[in-house]
């Protein structure tokens, strides 16, 4: 009977908690290097009031090109951080496939019930890593998305602006006298 209740307090010889912090942490990291607009509530609100408002009427054709570029920058920047986000989660598949295989291994071959139980709650942390890496991917392809979505409608605003200043009642052609040819 002691026997068998050592057996069922045995502690579990493998942990793979080492490797799942890692694991989440360069997802983080990779979620942390998102350029221009960043994962945050305060940086994407000023973000979106100075590029992604209104074109003001007062601006100049330069800083309407101008703007136009950068938001182009931050949507391009969003679907580059989207496709790093899901290289990372792609290449944590392998280890996530590694860990599984050890975890599954442990818990079948446990002496008791405190190792299969052990094996158990590490099958159970490697699967909210794995949810984790999915909410990280759902994340960046939608901040990608909306950026995508974002220059589109400020696009669109631009457009309207443009059209209004071509069309404009202005003074028209004007004859002159040209020089061509150097004479």
């Amino acid at each position: 009977m002691l026997i068998n209740q050592a057996r069922n307090l045995a502690s579990l010889p493998l942990s793979s908690l080492r490797q799942l912090q890692q694991s989440v942490q360069r997802t983080q990291q990779l979620l942390g290097q998102a350029q221009n607009i960043a994962f945050d509530v305060q940086q994407v609100d000023k973000a979106f009031q100075q590029q992604y408002s209104s074109v003001p009427l007062t601006a100049s054709d330069e800083q309407l090109v101008t703007d136009a570029r950068s938001r182009w920058q931050n949507t391009v920047g969003g679907l580059q951080d989207a496709m790093r986000v899901q290289a990372g989660v792609v290449g944590n598949i392998d280890t996530g496939r590694a860990q599984m295989s050890a975890l599954v291994g442990a818990s079948q071959s446990a002496a008791g019930a405190l190792q299969a139980t052990q094996a158990g709650n590490q099958l159970l942390a490697l699967q909210g890593q794995q949810l984790a890496d999915l909410t990280a991917l759902v994340a960046a392809n939608g901040r990608a998305q909306a950026l995508t979505e974002a220059e589109r409608a400020a696009a669109v605003d631009q457009g309207r602006e443009q059209r209004r200043r071509f069309l404009a009642p202005g003074p028209g052609y004007q004859a002159g006298a040209v020089q061509m040819f150097n004479r």
